[in-house]
């Protein structure tokens, strides 16, 4: 796969763990607690794809440098929340697991790529 073909796959794939997010919020049962935690989740996890695909447009190494800061900010925090929402017992683990799985293996990736960029 060469670099464009990645770029285009990794921007699917951010888009994709945001569309997987709402859907898993949408069919919890809302509670003020789950309300809260969730509409985060969703921030942070469309944040990520909207900021990565941002990076890609990015007009200077230091634009693409800040871009990749705030898309890695936000897919910790993605994982952050799936996390909480584990421990509190908020939603079946089953549910979470694939999620917290994706979410940890794009935020190592846009983790590597803004360090290699900062090399």
């Amino acid at each position: 796969m060469d670099k464009i073909q990645f770029i285009e796959a990794f921007k699917k794939r951010t888009k994709a763990l945001s569309v997987a997010i709402i859907l898993f919020y949408d069919n919890l049962k809302k509670t003020d607690t789950i309300r809260i935690v969730g509409k985060q989740i969703i921030r942070s996890a469309t944040s990520t794809a909207a900021n990565y695909r941002a990076a890609c447009i990015a007009r200077s190494d230091r634009e693409f440098f800040a871009k990749m800061s705030i898309v890695t900010e936000e897919a910790d925090e993605t994982l952050f929340w799936l996390e909480v929402m584990e421990e509190a017992s908020l939603a079946d683990v089953k549910l979470i697991k694939p999620l917290k799985q994706e979410a940890l293996e794009i935020s190592k990736i846009v983790s590597s790529a803004r360090k290699s960029t900062k090399r």
